[in-house]
């Protein structure tokens, strides 16, 4: 049994510092400009109902392989601030879950009382999530 758990914890760990090469930090930005700027071109055209959600995942995805990836310089300073910033962003990403719909309501309840409702997507909360992780590093690498 001892021996299972060291196994499942091993594999825990080795997850849990997974990170991609350097280079996919230029592809992430890549993907996210390129996800952008669909999003505004298709304003200006008729797109089938699936687009929008396709191209909000990929943006996602292109915001999560840049902060997943690892800096040209890798050392235990960088691994401390990742973390470091991984942990604001969870703190800072659950309080914004929790307060932005409300504040969300309140406005439009000012604005059309009829149509106000509490929403907040999931779209909305890893975006934000992931942008505070990518701004606080940054933010904490510049001051070391």
């Amino acid at each position: 049994m001892k021996n299972i758990c060291e196994t499942e914890r091993s594999k825990l760990h080795r997850l849990g510092r997974f990170q991609l090469p350097n280079k996919y930090k230029n592809v992430g930005w890549a993907i996210i400009v390129s996800a952008f700027t669909l999003m505004i071109a298709k304003k200006f055209v008729d797109e089938p109902t699936w687009v929008k959600p396709v191209l909000r995942n990929v943006m996602i995805l292109g915001f999560l392989m840049v902060s997943i990836s690892k800096e040209k310089i890798e050392d235990e300073l960088m691994g401390s601030l990742r973390a470091t910033s991984y942990r604001l962003a969870l703190i800072i990403g659950v309080l914004y879950a929790l307060v932005q719909p409300y504040v969300t309501y309140a406005i439009e309840s000012l604005i059309d009382p009829d149509n106000a409702a509490i929403d907040n997507g999931y779209f909305q909360v890893l975006l934000y999530i992931l942008l505070i992780q990518i701004m606080f590093f940054h933010i904490l690498k510049r001051s070391s």
